[in-house]
């Protein structure tokens, strides 16, 4: 007689492999042993995987599932400042610096801080724009130790939302002009 495993999902294999096993005639039977593994059919497995979520280490720290409800509502990102206005192309920048275009205006910020810098920089951008200059010399001086604020800071004012529109373009001016204490401010023509 054979040993039958404990009734379970395997039963109905157990009754397959025991159908298929025969003795050979004139031979007695021997005892068949299991030594075949049960595997749960791909089915089972699969509700089964669904039912337990596999272990991971960050088990302890983080809970695994989140309810949408208990993410608090993300406030707007504060937008992006404006990357500086792009440079003057290099022919017009050629054609300024060898004064072929001239230098409608020039103003020299020489003395003056950050905070008494900005305004004037911005009404002398509108009105050399209103004129229709289309380009302007900006003095701001390289600074102690050649690391100027205002050398620094220009670039990002003539970025800004006011005066953006009006500009086609900045670069740093040639050594006649300046160099590196001084820019260039390409202005687009008045629609």
């Amino acid at each position: 007689m054979s040993k039958r495993p404990p009734d379970d999902d395997g039963q109905r294999l157990w009754r397959l492999v025991a159908s298929t096993v025969r003795a050979k005639a004139g031979e007695t039977p021997l005892k068949m042993r299991a030594k075949v593994k049960v595997r749960p059919a791909k089915a089972e497995l699969m509700g089964h995987a669904a039912e337990v979520a596999p272990p991971t280490r960050l088990a302890s720290i983080a809970p695994l599932r989140i309810d949408p409800a208990d993410i608090p509502a993300l406030k707007p990102k504060p937008k992006a400042p404006k990357p500086p206005p792009e440079r003057i192309e290099p022919n017009r920048h050629r054609r300024i610096a060898k004064a072929h275009d001239p230098i409608g205006a020039r103003l020299d910020m020489h003395g003056l801080d950050q905070d008494q810098a900005r305004a004037p920089l911005e009404r002398f951008i509108r009105r050399a724009f209103d004129d229709g200059h289309r380009a302007v010399l900006v003095i701001t001086g390289k600074g102690k130790v050649g690391h100027g604020v205002l050398r620094q800071r220009t670039p990002e004012w003539l970025a800004a939302p006011a005066l953006r529109e009006m500009i086609a373009g900045v670069s740093p001016a040639d050594q006649r002009h300046g160099g590196e204490g001084a820019l260039y401010v390409a202005l687009k023509r008045k629609g």
